[in-house]
């Protein structure tokens, strides 16, 4: 677990699990679930996807699927093209925290969001606008109240003395899961596919994947993708290692990547622009070509516990510059419903209680959706090669595929700075947000606190 996130313990376990035993890894194929709808047949590449997370509970007045229904319009104007829906299932009330990762019944449905009509209605209303819909997925445990707890002791990871134990002293609420345990793997699979078939959703966000063993995730995306072999479902695991991307997830985490943009970005002890770089480099090592990292600037964690955009990187234009650095440097974009419109307030996703307030900030909205526009419109953006170039407050760096090329400029200091221009970047370039203007880039160039250029040729 990213040290940055101590205080996730709620609902995010860091104990690691392995496998006691060597096992076998069959294909679970059973179903006793008939397909609901047709299955949307225009999942975006992993490289084109723009993610959108979703916290039901804030996201809306009444907090619930409907809420999120009336509001995919301004989602899709964002230039979305996938959505994450926080986990959907009933939440355990025993030791509860009331958090959505601790689950009573992996095949039901928090009625607190509506009913398996109302997401059904989400669903479909979301593919006919051209948009996935992923569901989070807490794998690795269960609330107390869970049937499995008293049918199934046995599928449980217990202590010397039969007792089941939770993964450890902080995380009280859940019940950790045995994975060495056949019969689980294969009831868990099961209830993966189910929502696949039952709600014709198109992937899952894996929750805290580092503590599920590597085989398993292997086994269970097999049995997903043998669904039907022309479905493509979007698979994300919320975790670090790249075993998860060798076991058939298309991304997964880049929290090194947001670890080093707070440090890069504080003013209290600010690191030097480089270190973006540098994670940049550590977390695509090793990672075999066509998979992903996840690229962001906060997530429901992030934003619960670290604070907001706004709060973390100075404000809106602090906010701005670090989804520009974060956003075209590489990897899989997410913006988590909230940031979009500046949120201040700690969005909380274990009550109600802070609605979003969809009215504030339409400038910033219409600067998301304009970066967002550029980076879906331009390849290079999203595979060009990377070159970058060292300064302490400048975030500089070029991407290039064959003749074309983008330059990105990004002052992470909240006052201005002279930026000395290496020869091979001075001439005359387009400002990449508005073709009918040029920038000649000199030997220098002064950029305003927290100013980005985004230039191309």
């Amino acid at each position: 677990m990213n040290k940055v996130l101590v205080f996730v313990a709620l609902m995010s376990l860091f104990a690691c699990t392995k496998a006691k035993d060597s096992v076998s890894i069959p294909i679970i194929t059973n179903t006793d679930t008939a397909q609901f709808g047709i299955p949307y047949t225009n999942i975006p590449s992993t490289t084109d996807i723009v993610l959108y997370e979703i916290n039901e509970r804030a996201y809306s007045a009444s907090g619930n699927f409907a809420g999120i229904t009336q509001r995919l319009d301004s989602i899709k104007a964002l230039g979305v093209n996938t959505i994450w829906l926080m986990p959907i299932n009933p939440i355990g009330l025993i030791n509860t925290v009331n958090s959505p990762y601790c689950v009573r019944d992996f095949r039901s449905l928090n009625s607190e969001f509506g009913t398996m009509t109302d997401l059904r209605n989400l669903v479909i209303a979301a593919h006919s606008k051209n948009m996935a819909v992923m569901l989070d997925w807490a794998a690795n445990q269960t609330s107390w109240d869970n049937s499995w707890i008293t049918a199934h002791k046995n599928w449980y990871r217990q202590d010397a003395n039969g007792n089941i134990v939770t993964p450890n002293s902080i995380f009280l609420d859940v019940a950790q899961l045995d994975f060495t345990n056949m019969e689980m793997r294969s009831e868990m699979i099961a209830c993966m596919k189910y929502w696949v078939h039952t709600a014709n959703i198109d992937g899952y966000r894996c929750d805290f994947a580092d503590n599920v063993p590597d085989d398993f995730w292997q086994q269970a995306i097999d049995s997903l993708n043998n669904i039907t072999p022309s479905r493509k479902l979007i698979l994300l695991a919320e975790g670090y290692n790249v075993g998860h991307l060798n076991a058939g997830f298309q991304m997964n985490f880049g929290s090194g990547f947001y670890d080093g943009l707070v440090q890069v970005f504080s003013t209290s002890s600010p690191q030097p622009a480089t270190l973006l770089y540098t994670k940049n480099t550590e977390e695509y090592t090793g990672v075999i070509a066509g998979k992903q990292r996840l690229r962001f600037t906060t997530n429901h964690d992030y934003s619960a516990f670290n604070g907001t955009p706004m709060v973390v990187f100075g404000g809106k234009q602090g906010s701005l510059a670090a989804l520009v650095a974060t956003f075209y440097m590489g990897g899989v974009p997410l913006i988590y419903g909230s940031q979009e419109v500046g949120t201040t307030n700690s969005v909380s996703f274990f009550n109600n209680s802070t609605p979003i307030n969809w009215n504030v900030n339409p400038d910033m909205v219409q600067e998301y959706k304009k970066i967002i526009a550029l980076r879906s419109a331009s390849a290079p953006l999203k595979t060009g090669t990377l070159t970058t170039y060292p300064d302490n407050d400048i975030v500089c760096y070029k991407r290039t595929i064959g003749s074309s090329s983008f330059l990105v400029l990004v002052n992470v200091r909240n006052t201005t700075k002279t930026f000395s221009v290496p020869t091979a970047l001075q001439g005359s370039w387009t400002n990449a947000f508005d073709s009918t203007k040029s920038v000649v880039l000199g030997s220098t160039q002064s950029i305003n606190a927290y100013q980005y250029l985004v230039l191309k040729k």
